[in-house]
């Protein structure tokens, strides 16, 4: 019998003056860095928790604590991967995804396609099971501030035995 499941994400992070602030694995930024234990990919952190909520698995903080050097400074992609790898030891197979990620600047729009292509390689899905909107908070709160990013996920997965 088959299994569909689904699976909802969140993550924020702080912003500060920096060196490069990433979203799916894009640079989208070279004066601004998120403030995290990684790389602080808030997109790829926001699926990631969507991907293993949607299998039963432990959070991103479970599997990977920031507790633990070994996660010190990690590519986000890195840790997606792994996630991969795990929707693959426990036979799923990703039906889609949807990310909203909020960010008052920079404009996500002429990174957009990059990230597209990013995502999708990355877990060997079709660009088109990608979806992603970018929105403002018109200024309101800290994101609205500049003073975070945040993005919500959620995915739809199916079992493949």
């Amino acid at each position: 019998m088959i299994k569909i499941r689904s699976g909802i994400g969140y993550d924020i992070h702080r912003l500060k003056a920096g060196t490069g602030l990433l979203v799916g694995g894009v640079k989208i930024s070279e004066s601004l860095m998120a403030e995290a234990h990684s790389d602080g990919d808030v997109l790829i952190h926001s699926l990631i928790d969507a991907l293993l909520g949607a299998m039963g698995q432990p959070d991103i903080g479970e599997l990977f604590p920031d507790s633990d050097p070994q996660f010190k400074g990690i590519a986000s992609l890195q840790l997606l991967r792994r996630v991969k790898e795990i929707l693959a030891e426990n036979h799923f197979e990703i039906l889609n995804i949807d990310c909203v990620l909020i960010i008052e600047t920079p404009k996500i729009s002429p990174f957009k396609n990059e990230i597209k292509k990013n995502i999708a390689a990355t877990l060997q899905i079709p660009q088109t099971d990608f979806s992603m909107k970018a929105k403002t908070k018109e200024k309101i709160g800290s994101v609205g501030r500049g003073e975070a990013l945040e993005c919500f996920s959620t995915v739809m997965i199916r079992s493949i035995m």
